[in-house]
């Protein structure tokens, strides 16, 4: 058995990284972990292919040479992964989906000859049981959550891993939150599940082995939803494999009272972690209260992110407007907190109903929903009648974006974390690679670039105030560029502004 395992490719949203990944020579930003994982899965004998539509094209001899097509995606990659299944179907090759976007919208996709849906660890092996008697089904679908203490170790060696910014990694699936506009439990349930330590470590040296040096993001949706766990667990034995090897840097997601445990980050940081993405939403208790993120509800944000900062993380942060309590006033409010907490990757988006969350069910009920999720956390379309006139809703949206992503806002911020951020490390010295990426930022940011006149003046700043920051500066100058090209791509005015 022949089998191509393909992953759409990512329209140009505000995570592809696309107009960065030129500056690094790199081609996308991670690659398919849950495709990969799949093929860990799929019998030893059969002959596995990855065809990753983010750094190379599907070739017509990859489909002649295939029986079957295994396609997973998001719902974000919804229009690629179309493209993919009208060619297999052209081709005669027969398609099983999964993942995300099929779990949602199967019923979308006619063309598709199986469907493999849920969590692969408990839907797959029956679909194989059957396929090798003759005997598939259409649809395979669980209302069962795995045990991820036996999910095998990816199959990396079918990627090339030169092409990737950063690889992936997961730890645990769910949630104990319940947010009502979050699709996390509704996939992967209230209790955070976790894989043992023994597997990470496993997954870490089987990147270590292909030569991989670079970043690792830890894709939970909360890395800390099980503080037992991660204390006595994991953190452990990444502090032990970090001091084994040549240390690499991690990321993930966690949820705000992350910064009301200081052993945790000090753990974290000595863990190799540099980075946590918050989904901090909104600054008013009101839309905080509306939406169930009782995590977030009467504390003082601003200082919780300083918190973090000062113990050696950089948090990166998810926020949205639109909720039913908002008034015209969140604007400017949430632009206000993005500044002063010095959050330079600021995520911001309008409200969505994904379907199977509660604001879904809540809104269906209420006759407000307006059909499918574009999936993109910041193309400014929603798929709800919001409380607040729709025209003044995206207007404020884009002024939002206007602002935060101006160079004079954005390069502000860049300092504003700066004077709080005290990293446990020094970043490695500018070695010929790192050279070159800031030779590329030099010629197309401060010479080429619109915001030359803020990328001198940082450029500057660091290097007098805070030198060891400097590549992280400008990575984030990088960051800032891709950033800004996708804003503008929904903003469409460019006019300056309203702060």
């Amino acid at each position: 058995m022949n089998v191509l395992l393909i992953y759409p490719e990512f329209p140009d949203t505000f995570w592809s990284f696309k107009h960065a990944l030129k500056f690094v020579r790199k081609k996308a930003s991670f690659p398919p972990l849950g495709l990969l994982t799949v093929a860990a899965m799929l019998p030893t004998e059969w002959a596995k292919r990855l065809v990753d539509l983010n750094v190379t094209p599907l070739k017509e001899k990859d489909l002649a040479w295939a029986d079957y097509a295994f396609i997973s995606g998001m719902i974000v990659q919804r229009k690629s992964a179309c493209q993919i299944i009208a060619r297999c179907k052209k081709a005669g090759v027969k398609i099983v989906a999964g993942g995300p976007l099929f779990t949602s919208e199967y019923e979308q996709f006619a063309d598709v000859d199986h469907f493999v849906l849920n969590e692969a660890e408990v839907t797959l092996p029956p679909f194989l049981e059957d396929l090798s008697r003759e005997k598939a089904r259409r649809v395979y679908m669980t209302t069962e959550f795995a045990d991820i203490r036996k999910t095998p170790v990816p199959l990396w060696e079918l990627a090339d891993l030169n092409r990737y910014i950063s690889m992936s990694i997961q730890y645990s699936r769910g949630c104990p939150y319940h947010c009502e506009f979050c699709n996390v439990t509704a996939l992967f349930g209230h209790r955070p599940r976790t894989k043992t330590a023994a597997q990470i470590t496993a997954e870490l040296d089987r990147f270590y082995s292909l030569g991989w040096r670079g970043s690792i993001f830890f894709v939970d949706d909360n890395l800390i939803g099980n503080k037992t766990s991660i204390k006595t667990g994991l953190l452990p034995e990444l502090i032990r494999w970090q001091q084994e090897h040549v240390a690499m840097s991690f990321h993930t997601e966690v949820s705000i009272n992350l910064a009301d445990d200081v052993p945790l980050m000090q753990m974290m940081v000595e863990a190799g972690f540099e980075t946590v993405f918050v989904g901090i939403e909104t600054p008013d208790e009101d839309g905080l209260a509306e939406c169930g993120k009782k995590q977030n509800k009467n504390r003082d944000l601003i200082e919780d992110v300083r918190r973090i900062q000062r113990a050696g993380l950089q948090v990166q942060g998810g926020f949205v407007v639109g909720f039913d309590s908002d008034t015209p006033s969140i604007f400017q409010r949430q632009i206000e907190f993005i500044q002063k907490s010095g959050i330079v990757t600021a995520m911001i988006g309008l409200l969505q109903a994904p379907p199977g969350t509660r604001l879904y069910e809540r809104l269906r009920k209420e006759n407000r929903l307006l059909g499918q999720i574009s999936g993109d956390n910041v193309d400014g379309t929603t798929n709800i009648i919001p409380s607040m006139n729709i025209d003044t809703l995206q207007e404020g949206y884009k002024n939002i974006l206007r602002c935060v992503y101006s160079p004079e806002h954005y390069y502000q911020r860049i300092k504003t974390f700066f004077r709080e951020y005290k990293p446990k490390k020094t970043d490695a010295p500018l070695d010929v690679r790192r050279l070159l990426v800031l030779f590329r930022s030099i010629f197309y940011l401060g010479i080429l670039g619109k915001e030359r006149v803020y990328y001198w003046k940082l450029f500057v700043w660091t290097y007098f105030h805070h030198p060891r920051l400097f590549p992280l500066a400008m990575s984030l100058a990088i960051c800032g560029y891709h950033f800004r090209k996708v804003c503008e791509l929904h903003v469409f005015s460019r006019k300056k502004c309203d702060s």
